[in-house]
């Protein structure tokens, strides 16, 4: 047996190799949040929040890169998104995808918070900067952002510029991500797990709904233990798993019921790309479509995930001194945005058309 494994001693980490973190204090006081962001985060929050209560009768759509590379290319698409508000807001909310944290199944890129140059080498700081810049600056432009919360640390750092989050399909049965949840101000959606169990889903979002004991990071970035509130908001999102695609009536109508089982209002987000899709960006739109056929204002199905770039597809991580091409996804493939604009435009057409009959005297 290796006796250095049963050491006394305390962690010791090679000293050399820690970056001490700017406090959240300190992030927020260099790059502090307008009204234009306040107003824009506090205004979907509320509206995401009717829209999963049934209370809004129209869909909501996470829509956007699969992960965030560049800064430049997150505002041209935002700018985009937000011309689509302008058309399709009356019966779509549109909320941008601003993922830069990425979980990986082995290996691969970590995303734009920990290597924001794309060199592999770890900027913490920097990543932190930069991503509350970008999320700012979307804010501004009146269009909401999204993103997965893969780290415990991150909420304290961006939390006031969120209208949504998500837990993936590989942190959703973690207990530290639920309690997490808890106690998040905005509406998170909670993913199957990668084999398709909705039920890990399920129980996350009973487990957020909870008042829970949370080990955080205090603004001035010392440790604290705090009682959350609890999220009432929480919601299960459909990604498809190993089996195979769970994004038709017959696997929303099970769904449901597991969520009617556990004493919960049915409420789902069907994400169209993932398992549901197969990998195949062409495919999201097929299975949007396919989810909109089913579609009324009474379905347990709030809305739809589109990941969506600028170009369709993917390119490989840069090799060391290489200029990514632009406007393509380093991760998941995407659809492009001529394809996104087409498919939203159906999606505000069916709901403008349900609003249109409920309307009609009978």
């Amino acid at each position: 047996m290796d006796t250095e494994l049963l050491s006394p001693e305390p962690l010791d980490l090679d000293p050399t190799s820690l970056q001490p973190v700017l406090s959240p204090q300190a992030l927020l006081a260099q790059l502090p949040r307008s009204a234009q962001a306040a107003q824009t985060v506090a205004g979907a929050r509320r509206r995401i929040a009717a829209i999963l209560r049934g209370q809004d009768p129209r869909l909501l759509v996470v829509v956007g890169p699969c992960s965030i590379h560049d800064e430049a290319q997150a505002l041209r698409y935002a700018r985009g998104l937000a011309g689509a508000r302008a058309r399709w807001g009356d019966a779509l909310e549109l909320v941008m995808r601003v993922y830069v944290d990425k979980p990986r199944t082995r290996l691969g890129w970590r995303g734009f918070l920990l290597d924001p140059d794309l060199d592999g080498r770890p900027n913490l700081n920097a990543g932190l900067v930069r991503a509350r810049r970008l999320m700012a600056a979307i804010n501004e432009l009146g269009v909401p952002v999204a993103t997965e919360l893969l780290a415990p640390q991150l909420p304290p750092y961006l939390a006031d510029l969120l209208s949504w989050g998500c837990l993936g399909a590989r942190t959703v049965e973690s207990q530290t991500h639920r309690v997490m949840a808890s106690a998040l101000p905005f509406p998170v959606g909670f993913k199957n797990g990668t084999g398709g169990s909705v039920g890990v889903a399920v129980d996350a979002v009973v487990a957020a709904q909870a008042r829970q004991m949370c080990w955080t990071t205090a603004p001035d970035g010392t440790g604290a233990l705090t009682l959350t509130p609890g999220n009432p908001h929480g919601h299960v999102v459909l990604r498809g798993g190993h089996a195979g695609p769970n994004a038709d009536p017959q696997a929303v109508a099970q769904a449901a019921e597991q969520l009617r089982g556990a004493g919960l209002t049915p409420r789902l987000l069907v994400d169209c790309a993932h398992a549901n899709s197969g990998g195949d960006p062409a495919r999201q739109a097929a299975v949007g479509r396919a989810v909109l056929a089913h579609w009324h204002p009474a379905s347990p199905v709030r809305g739809l995930m589109l990941e969506s770039h600028l170009h369709p597809g993917r390119q490989p991580f840069p090799a060391p001194g290489e200029c990514p091409a632009y406007g393509l996804s380093l991760t998941d493939p995407c659809l492009g945005w001529p394809d996104t604009e087409v498919l939203l435009a159906e999606a505000a057409a069916t709901v403008r058309q349900h609003e249109t009959l409920l309307s009609c005297p009978v």
